[in-house]
């Protein structure tokens, strides 16, 4: 059984809830009701996107649990204080496990896990960790480095664009990524960023994807975009286009090069699962293609078949761990050296990427 709220229906009652509050909903918990499942996430979930992914990765819980969980999934939901009071009301409603949808939900939920311990909480993207908070992220640099290949194979121009969210290390390390995938194939190849600074602004994305096609780009990334405004104005203009975590392909019949989709029930049903048995530890959980949480689907048939076959080889390798898009050598934009020549960067150290790769031809916002 699932609920949708909006901001506005949700804060009517926010305002009111408090700590006293959530303790006292946590305290009236029957053993006997079902475990509730709160998600909230910072954009609307709509049929593509982020939001959309996180949501189908509740389905195969509900599948398994019936009527043994109850699902609120909160959307368009501003990081910030309206945010934290909401996500604080979902626990003074006796929501024991919380989905916390976006990096900038980070501390409050962080705060809700603490105040709360027998609360389990999920974090979108963040690097802090409690014994009952875990983050998760997605390596989707394994799926743009595959990508960034196959871009450098059907540009013409050899420039590449990517408008992106916002200059968060997931988002950067994808963006280096595909930069490196695209030098393996071309190595003159370059890559401009424009960073929108949204997660779900289409005219802004739209403009953005734009200016980009403007200075020659004829392969753009859409990094972590809530709305096919990228995809779509890419179809529009005859350039290829390819986005995170659910297919935009209905959206770009011809141009649509791939998409790194992202499958969240494994770690979710798991998670779940470790909640009722009382086993739930807090960990940062960092999943890619060989736990089947990303996988690149919807790849074009231009794409030629010597590219792909090497694709498919590389694919395979990053599978079976035998290859990491972040092995030495690597050079930093500004000429210094990211990773020393058979060198391969440790998840600690790529989850805290704050640098782009040589290619990469815009600097990162201050």
């Amino acid at each position: 059984m699932s609920n949708n709220f909006t901001r506005r229906t949700l804060m009517k009652s926010a305002a009111a809830a408090s700590l006293a509050t959530a303790f006292a909903g946590r305290s009236a918990f029957a053993a006997d009701e079902p475990l509730g499942i709160a998600l909230v996430v910072p954009s609307p979930i709509g049929d593509v996107g982020w939001g959309h992914a996180l949501a189908a990765g509740i389905d195969p819980i509900k599948a398994a649990y019936g009527d043994k969980v109850k699902v609120t999934v909160i959307e368009n939901i501003a990081e910030g204080p309206d945010a934290d009071r909401i996500m604080n009301k979902t626990v003074a409603d006796g929501n024991h496990f919380l989905i916390a949808g976006s990096f900038g939900y980070q501390n409050g939920a962080l705060q809700i896990a603490r105040r709360n311990p027998k609360v389990t909480v999920l974090h979108a993207s963040g690097f802090q960790v409690a014994p009952n908070f875990s983050p998760f992220a997605a390596k989707y640099f394994q799926g743009t480095y595959l990508l960034g290949m196959a871009a450098a194979a059907v540009s013409k121009t050899g420039k590449l664009g990517s408008v992106s969210a916002f200059a968060i290390p997931e988002l950067i390390t994808s963006i280096n990524a595909f930069t490196l995938g695209a030098q393996a194939v071309r190595p003159d190849i370059e890559v401009s960023v424009v960073w929108v600074n949204s997660w779900f602004d289409p005219a802004k994305e739209q403009e953005a994807a734009k200016a980009l096609i403007s200075q020659g780009c004829d392969v753009i990334f859409s990094n972590a975009q809530d709305t096919p405004s990228v995809i779509s104005a890419c179809e529009e203009a005859g350039v290829y286009a390819f986005n995170l975590n659910s297919s935009m392909k209905k959206y770009a019949e011809k141009t649509y090069l791939g998409c790194i989709a992202t499958d969240w029930s494994p770690f979710f049903k798991a998670s779940v699962d470790a909640h009722l048995a009382g086993t739930f530890k807090g960990a940062n959980t960092f999943l890619g293609v060989a736990d089947k949480v990303v996988e690149v689907t919807d790849w074009n048939p231009a794409i030629p078949a010597d590219t792909m076959s090497k694709i498919k080889e590389i694919e395979a390798k990053i599978a079976d761990g035998s290859f990491s898009p972040f092995t030495g050598p690597i050079t930093k934009a500004d000429g210094s050296e990211g990773a020393a020549s058979g060198a391969t960067l440790t998840d600690a150290q790529i989850v805290a990427m704050d640098w782009h790769v040589k290619g990469v031809t815009t600097p990162l916002p201050k």
